[in-house]
């Protein structure tokens, strides 16, 4: 969902509709994008990888294999955790989303990335807020936790907040790009819910251990509890490896969606 504010409102606006000076209209999105590019990811990739430790040069045989003919083969080596074989293939993604997701996207060091630089370019002003559907509210300690929804007074607290900070902030680096400030220092000013922009490339194998613990699922063994946002970005990208490896990501379920 992405939502465009007027420039027509003052700087004193709680929604953060618009903001006196500011050159493009602030934008407020509570979604993220994930988009394929680009890949050389089949089930068969996995096959040839394999063989090639009993086969030696006969597994050239086996690089346009039917992947459906072995099944068995590819939930044996996810069931034992042999994990070598998932990494001979490549996924590139392009993502959009909150800054704040990207730093916990890169903590994983499971991919490849170029980001884009808020050195080089203008970063544009587009924001994230929670959606309606956001639970807001945790319960418990730290480590034995849950969230829950929010009251609508919570709700209208944050979007509110979020919106008039947000476009406050972008109207300060505006003044200073005005006034002949580096952007790479103008930047200093902005919050991390602007939404950034990066390709991400990854194989198989490492998307499997980013899911196992970026998306809670009941059918895991072990359960993760992942802030919501990040989960977004893992659900859109094992959507999109589910459709090129569906044979594969059949077996990351069947055992518990446990990376190997």
């Amino acid at each position: 969902m992405a939502e465009e504010t007027g420039p027509s409102q003052g700087q004193g606006d709680p929604t953060g509709a618009g903001v006196e000076g500011a050159h493009e209209a602030v934008e407020f999105r509570s979604d993220v994008t994930v988009e394929l590019v680009r890949s050389t990811a089949r089930d068969a990739d996995v096959l040839f990888a394999a063989r090639v430790s009993t086969k030696g040069e006969q597994s050239l045989e086996d690089v346009e294999g039917d992947a459906e003919r072995s099944k068995g083969l590819i939930n044996y080596l996810m069931r034992s955790r042999h994990g070598s074989p998932f990494e001979h293939n490549s996924m590139t993604f392009y993502v959009q989303a909150p800054i704040f997701v990207f730093r916990e996207l890169m903590r994983h060091r499971m991919a490849s990335y170029n980001e884009e630089s808020g050195r080089y370019r203008e970063l544009r002003p587009v924001f994230y807020v929670p959606g309606p559907d956001r639970k807001l509210v945790q319960e418990g300690k730290p480590g034995h936790y849950q969230f829950v929804p929010g009251s609508p007074d919570q709700h209208k607290l944050v979007e509110e907040e979020t919106r008039q900070v947000c476009a406050e902030a972008y109207a300060a680096y505006q003044r200073m790009l005005d006034s002949g400030i580096a952007r790479e220092v103008a930047r200093i000013v902005l919050p991390v819910t602007i939404y950034s922009s990066a390709y991400v490339t990854v194989n198989a194998r490492s998307l499997m251990n980013f899911l196992s613990l970026r998306i809670g699922s009941e059918e895991s063994t072990f359960p993760s509890y992942p802030q919501r946002e990040i989960e977004m970005v893992a659900e859109k990208m094992e959507a999109a490896w589910a459709r090129l490896m569906p044979i594969s990501h059949a077996a990351f379920e069947r055992n518990g969606r446990v990376g190997p």
